[in-house]
């Protein structure tokens, strides 16, 4: 009985005995904006840890020089702490998806706001170079956590015609973490800048006493009550949920016949997500995206440009409203055709970057003069595109193919195979451009023509089906 009415405190939000909502008993509509009121507020108490994710990325750019200065530290030391995120996020992805699936989608991202305060704090207070590297690795971890639970949270939530602009929030928020953690580390110390990464967690921590558990998660534990109320207070009192309820109910029964191991995802019948999956995330990443976005600055100084500043101001000018009309469009067009345009955009991006550098490597001198805006032309096309598709969609489409029984592993080696992929990209980015940079963009673009085929022959149009008819049509 005490686990029982602990997973109800969990479905209404903490130690709530009512829904968010009232529910009226005279059964009026309410209005469309109060039925969703507690899908919004939940989503962007979870894309909080998504604006983590982005301020943790963020936070060396801008504080290299002067963390060096402060902590006495080598350039060998210091890229050791960078790189510390990326080893922390790989085991956070790891663990992910066992973690969500064993305490629930709220319960991870309780830990993961946790460990990344953390991680904040002791960066704030580090007198050397150990708890710097904690802090740096606690957050790391934190991020590869989120980076699985915040997709399949919001896919768990959202109904069916919002899903996919509200999945979007995830990468437009991890964008907006990045960006400002660039810009106000230009202004303020490091250690201020660590301080103000506190915030979001802190926040989470509290809002997520507010929000449901995943319906989804509720009902795969067996506590079919609490996914019952769960799932009304999220949709509203006036909306009749029985038929979405008999279909969770159905698919998880289902499922729960087939007990996963992580050796299980090879079967054949898990094949196809697995392919989609996978291999969204990995060409996201081999096209090239970490290389141009990180070091967009040395880009464009060996294209010509004066000052490297100019791509970091791009990249952020351009990135964080582009993505935001990819969350207006998502639910709109589709999910096929923006991959489709993104990744179209990306090869030809990368496609006039990579003959601009060929010209200038040709050096005829009636066409010099034209090689530094040829080349930002070429990236600011490249970093739109995938702003507008590819760098969203296949997080969003990652939390939809995937039935219930094999989300967490499933999750967890897509999320995996999104850190490996981006480390490999940000490693070898520096190598493959003092070898050629024309070669470096020419590769991209191969990359990024063959994400258009992999599209168009593989990746099936998730818009406006629930996530049981898009698990079903994968099986």
């Amino acid at each position: 009985m005490e686990d029982v009415e602990s997973c109800r405190k969990e479905a209404y939000g903490g130690g709530m005995k009512e829904p968010l909502i009232q529910l009226h008993k005279d059964g009026k509509n309410q209005s469309i904006k109060e039925s969703n009121g507690v899908v919004f507020l939940s989503t962007f108490v979870a894309v909080l840890g998504s604006y983590q994710f982005g301020s943790c990325v963020g936070f060396s750019a801008p504080t290299q020089s002067a963390i060096r200065q402060d902590l006495q530290l080598s350039l060998a030391e210091y890229s050791f702490f960078g790189s510390l995120v990326t080893v922390g996020a790989m085991i956070g992805s790891i663990s992910s998806g066992r973690i969500a699936d064993s305490i629930g989608r709220k319960q991870a991202m309780r830990v993961s706001a946790l460990f990344s305060v953390i991680g904040w704090i002791a960066v704030f207070l580090c007198q050397g170079a150990i708890s710097l590297d904690t802090g740096r690795f606690l957050t790391g971890y934190a991020i590869g956590v989120f980076s699985y639970v915040v997709p399949v949270y919001i896919a768990e939530i959202a109904p069916k015609n919002l899903r996919g602009g509200l999945g979007t929030l995830n990468q437009l928020m991890i964008v907006l973490g990045a960006s400002l953690a660039y810009i106000i580390g230009t202004v303020i110390s490091w250690r201020l800048l660590a301080l103000t990464a506190v915030i979001p967690g802190v926040v989470q921590l509290l809002g997520l006493f507010l929000i449901p558990e995943s319906p989804r998660w509720l009902a795969k534990c067996g506590y079919e009550e609490e996914c019952h109320y769960a799932l009304q207070t999220l949709r509203g009192n006036h909306v009749d949920i029985s038929e979405e309820v008999s279909a969770i109910k159905n698919t998880v029964s289902t499922g729960n016949l087939h007990k996963s191991r992580p050796l299980d995802l090879f079967q054949r019948r898990y094949l196809h997500s697995i392919i989609i999956g996978v291999g969204l995330i990995a060409l996201q990443q081999f096209g090239g995206c970490n290389g141009v976005g990180f070091y967009s600055g040395e880009t464009f100084k060996s294209a010509g440009f004066a000052s490297g500043k100019i791509g970091i101001i791009a990249f952020a000018c351009l990135q964080i409203p582009l993505t935001a009309v990819a969350a207006f469009l998502m639910d709109r067009c589709g999910r096929k055709p923006l991959l489709l345009v993104s990744a179209t955009g990306t090869f030809l991006g990368s496609f006039l970057s990579a003959t601009a550098f060929l010209v200038k490597a040709q050096r005829p001198h009636w066409l010099e003069q034209w090689v530094p805006l040829l080349v930002l032309a070429g990236v600011l096309l490249y970093i739109g595109s995938f702003s507008i598709g590819m760098g969203a969609v296949p997080w969003v489409i990652m939390s939809e193919v995937f039935p219930i029984n094999v989300k967490g592993s499933a999750g967890s080696m897509v999320t995996l195979a999104h850190w490996l992929c981006a480390w490999a990209v940000s490693y070898t980015y520096n190598f493959l451009t003092d070898w050629s940079f024309a070669g470096t963009f020419y590769l991209y673009s191969g990359i990024c023509a063959a994400t258009v085929v992999f599209v168009a022959k593989v990746v099936p149009e998730t818009k406006g089906r629930t996530l049981e008819e898009i698990q079903a049509s994968m099986n």
